[in-house]
């Protein structure tokens, strides 16, 4: 990795570096600054934010669409970004981009998403950051729209920067750009179901099953946008401190 006067921009996801969103994304990443991809060897999604600490991590050099040099990681997101950070990078990024992830990483899905959590990552290690979803899960979906709003939030970070500890997560529907606005989190959950069935053996065995469960009706959640057809940004943060609650606690509460 040669020294450039460029923004070096790191990219990573959770579908695996021979996915097609992370070749989009690398793309307009590459109008920005230069480029280098270290991510997962095979898929990792809905790992969240898990770190390997019981084998040891291998990284494996990889040319991505013919024209971007990265590294293959048999880790999680986490671990590619932190690896990069640690080792395997000899210039710091300007910006971290993570996706384009098939499948939506809106609503309660942040919470599960690996995609998320590699750019958070980076925002933990004091990047810039900005995660990036397609709401198709197909891997022959149409990224042409999310490709445009990564390419605005990118120009968008470049030039203004984020406030330390903020992470934007960019989720767009599949097909051609129609717009973009800032959103926050909606309300919702999954309601989960495990069907229990049985091997060979007679050993019963579990598949997680159920449906998604919007819980919110704001017209400014990211969700509603998505679902109107908009691109989202929402900015996220990684500290989970419930200040609401501290403002009316004390410690006397808690020796009564």
């Amino acid at each position: 990795m040669s020294e450039s006067k460029r923004p070096f921009i790191l990219v990573s996801n959770d579908d695996g570096i021979f996915s097609p969103g992370i070749k989009a994304l690398a793309e307009v990443a590459s109008e920005f600054g230069d480029v280098y991809i270290v991510a997962p060897d095979k898929e990792q999604s809905a790992v969240g934010h898990s770190i390997t600490i019981q084998v040891p991590l291998r990284a494996s050099k990889f040319t991505v669409a013919d024209k971007f040099q990265g590294e293959a990681v048999n880790g999680t997101p986490a671990d590619c970004v932190k690896l990069a950070h640690g080792q395997l990078l000899d210039r710091k990024p300007d910006l971290v981009v993570s996706g384009i992830n098939h499948g939506s990483n809106a609503g309660i899905n942040i919470m599960y998403s690996g995609t998320v959590s590699a750019a958070t990552e980076g925002t933990i290690l004091g990047y810039p950051s900005i995660a990036v979803s397609c709401t198709e899960f197909s891997e022959d979906a149409n990224l042409r729209g999310c490709q445009e709003a990564a390419r605005r939030v990118i120009s968008f970070v470049l030039k203004n920067g984020l406030p330390r500890g903020i992470t934007l997560n960019v989720n767009a529907p599949a097909g051609e750009f129609t717009g973009i606005k800032w959103t926050r989190q909606a309300d919702s959950r999954y309601v989960e179901e495990y069907e229990s069935r049985t091997d060979p053996f007679n050993r019963a065995y579990y598949w997680l099953t159920g449906k998604f469960e919007l819980l919110d009706e704001g017209k400014d959640s990211d969700i509603h946008v998505l679902n109107d057809g908009k691109a989202s940004v929402t900015p996220i943060q990684y500290d989970l401190t419930a200040y609401n609650l501290l403002e009316n606690v004390d410690d006397k509460s808690l020796n009564e």
